[in-house]
């Protein structure tokens, strides 16, 4: 009977997991099957025209745009700081990836729904850097990814202290309402759909540009919705992926003990680093932006993070490989 109830959370984790790759795998078929089996034939012009390669090229540029927006460097900071966290206490944390990336498209394609209805008055707020839409948001998404970013490593420098032997102190206990409210992957929806609401990036701006232009040319509405279903199963494809392999080097463990100290302070260090620097960028440009706040504050908004992601990645990688590396050899030579 113990086996039987210690085997369950394995198959709930197993059925979770299996239901995510589903999910994937649908939006994929989705929007590439609705694109080449029915857009594509019935000459539908996605592109405003030119025949079914540039149709082809734009769903394409949709899908790209979804996998380049995945290395955002909040989205990576964001995923595998909360992926290391959940790891640490023993939990499910392989889909963390995925529930913050379908939170985050859930915008997108809202958005781009309403263009496809013809809602055009959203297209003109999205062109306009001055309208209150593009204000708003330009405060709300930012400011929610800072504080989630400066919370999460706050988090995890508390948790490494506890690790060492370090009481928790006021501070942890402070944030625990705010640690118990992602306690579990799935709650990460919520923030991938609050760090959506910045859609100031290039990535999401060209998307809906795409969207817009499909709208403007007349065509379905089902149609035009595939470059969002493209761009969503892009971007969830890789965000899943960077947490399941995050999950795999949090989860892993050095058989030697100073290997394992010396590889849980790289980890968490470079995670906590980054996330706290992407914070602080995006706090200063939020304050300098719309309160004219000067001192250091321009010159740390002007920071450029928009390839610390495929930075941070490539480092956080490059320490498992070192350590793995350094385990082996450790072996061979006792």
């Amino acid at each position: 009977m113990t086996a039987l109830h210690g085997d369950r959370p394995t198959t709930r984790l197993r059925r979770s997991t299996i239901g995510v790759v589903s999910l994937i795998i649908l939006l994929h078929v989705l929007g590439w099957g609705v694109l080449v089996l029915l857009v594509i034939p019935a000459g539908i012009p996605l592109g405003g025209g030119g025949g079914a390669l540039v149709t082809l090229g734009v769903g394409v540029t949709a899908y790209a745009l979804g996998v380049r927006h995945a290395f955002d460097a909040d989205h990576i900071a964001a995923i595998d700081n909360t992926t290391r966290r959940l790891a640490e206490r023993g939990k499910p944390a392989g889909t963390v990836g995925f529930w913050f990336s379908l939170g985050h498209s859930t915008i997108v394609v809202v958005l781009c729904i309403l263009l496809a209805l013809g809602i055009s008055a959203i297209g003109t707020s999205l062109a306009d850097d001055s309208s209150a839409l593009r204000t708003w948001t330009g405060i709300i998404g930012p400011t929610v990814s800072g504080v989630f970013l400066l919370i999460i490593a706050a988090l995890n420098i508390a948790s490494l202290r506890h690790r060492h032997g370090h009481a928790g102190g006021p501070v942890l206990r402070m944030l625990g309402p705010l640690e118990r409210a992602v306690d579990r992957p799935s709650r990460m929806y919520v923030v991938g759909l609050l760090f959506g609401l910045g859609f100031d990036t290039a990535t999401e701006i060209g998307l809906l540009t795409l969207a817009g232009a499909a709208t403007f040319a007349a065509v379905p509405w089902w149609a035009a919705l595939t470059l969002p279903i493209l761009f969503a199963a892009g971007m969830s494809a890789f965000d899943t992926t960077q947490g399941a392999v995050m999950r795999r080097a949090y989860s892993w463990r050095p058989g030697r003990r100073h290997l394992g100290d010396v590889y849980a302070l790289a980890m968490t260090g470079i995670s906590v680093l980054a996330a706290v620097l992407i914070a602080v960028v995006q706090l200063a440009d939020v304050l300098v932006a719309n309160l004219g706040l000067g001192g250091p504050l321009p010159w740390v908004a002007s920071i450029g993070i928009d390839g610390l992601g495929f930075a941070l990645t490539g480092v956080l990688l490059i320490t498992w490989a070192v350590v793995l590396v350094a385990m082996r050899r450790s072996r061979a030579t006792s």
